[in-house]
């Protein structure tokens, strides 16, 4: 098994060009980000990643961009999934990591909504994988499991600080079997969550040495399930991010760490952990 590290533009909208230029000369084999809303963006950005030799992992949010409307019903997050969907095709993603409905509907609204979002994928022949997120469904492991054990074709991207800051703790416990879940995980967001917050403030700090071996753990587990089921390759986004997530001096809002310093560190740090993964196996 191979794997494929892909730069987030997130905190970087403005800098693409540059982004995707250190991407490609950091090694990493392509780009995620948003799908852009209008033709002539999406345009422009195939344009500059088939300059920089790089694939492309889509972002779509239903309803909404992180935060969802909070009036918008299940039909119509899937009218908009189709919707986005269709307009992803013009830019050939790899797959389409999607950040699905909304954290308040019951687990039964959520089972019916993924049901149809399976069926309006493979309708249009797109390779979808639903993130776990807070604000979203999937928002918690204990719903993910229940949608995981009866949709069992459902793919899913894992950024699992959002579970570990929404239950307030690593999810370490011997209770907290995961396996189901894990051994349908498609896609890796890496940052590294804390039980108070979805970001620690810098991954090497020897303060979140315990943060950092339980994402790690974690990451090798679904490297473990990807492998047993045949993957040839394995795809992992640092995403380290800023919106509230890197922490900021009061008063003057001085960033305390750069985002790409923190993506660059977590993955030279996840190649060389990949190499122990395979060395162990």
């Amino acid at each position: 098994m191979k794997l494929d590290l892909f730069r987030s533009l997130w905190g970087h909208a403005d800098q693409r060009a540059l982004a995707c230029s250190q991407a490609r000369a950091s090694g990493f084999a392509g780009i995620e980000a948003r799908l852009p809303q209008t033709a002539a963006e999406r345009r422009e950005l195939g344009a500059l990643l088939a300059g920089e030799g790089l694939d492309y992992i889509a972002i779509l949010f239903t309803g909404g961009t992180v935060l969802p409307d909070q009036a918008l019903t299940p039909a119509e997050h899937l009218r908009d999934l189709e919707r986005q969907l269709d307009a992803s095709a013009e830019l050939a993603p790899r797959f389409v990591n999607v950040l699905a409905g909304n954290d308040r509907w019951s687990t039964h609204q959520q089972l019916d909504f993924f049901g149809q979002a399976q069926e309006i994928a493979r309708r249009g022949g797109h390779l979808c994988s639903f993130e776990t997120h807070r604000a979203r469904c999937l928002a918690t492991p204990w719903v993910t499991l229940e949608v995981a054990r009866q949709l069992p074709e459902l793919l899913f991207t894992t950024d699992i600080s959002h579970w570990v800051v929404g239950c307030e703790r690593l999810l370490d416990d011997p209770a907290d079997d995961l396996d189901d879940f894990i051994s349908r995980v498609h896609h890796i967001q890496a940052r590294v969550g804390y039980d108070q917050g979805p970001q620690v403030p810098h991954p090497a700090a020897p303060e979140y040495a315990r943060e950092l071996a339980f994402h790690q753990r974690f990451w090798a587990a679904v490297w473990r399930a990807q492998q047993e089921r045949g993957y040839p390759v394995t795809t992992l986004t640092p995403e380290f991010g800023p919106d509230g997530y890197t922490f900021r001096l009061p008063f003057t809002g001085i960033p305390i760490a750069d985002l790409w310093e923190l993506n660059r560190w977590m993955a030279d740090t996840q190649r060389d952990q990949f190499q122990r993964f395979l060395h162990d196996r």
